[in-house]
């Protein structure tokens, strides 16, 4: 069974503050529109492959190198929809 919305966003906001080193409080303050790659300095390209590494683990869903793109990576709601349609498409 897929997981919910909810716990979906409850999981990317655990691995952002777990491989990014953030307060898990200042990720819970994030909305669809926060800035993240170019945003937060915690994200920089070698953090970007912890993240989908540790998105892959946690969520059970595989991430090809042509699904990462730079909208999915800008804002909190774009990697949020991403996990979404990665979770809902198994």
């Amino acid at each position: 069974m897929a997981p919910s919305r909810a716990e979906i966003d409850a999981t990317v906001r655990a691995i952002l503050a777990d491989v990014l080193g953030l307060d898990p409080d200042d990720v819970a303050e994030f909305d669809g529109d926060t800035g993240l790659f170019g945003h937060l300095p915690e994200l920089d390209s070698m953090a970007v492959a912890g993240l989908l590494t540790e998105m892959e683990d946690r969520m059970d869903i595989v991430i090809e190198d042509d699904d990462v793109d730079g909208e999915m990576l800008e804002t909190y709601g774009g990697l949020l929809a991403f996990a979404e349609a990665k979770s809902f498409a198994g």
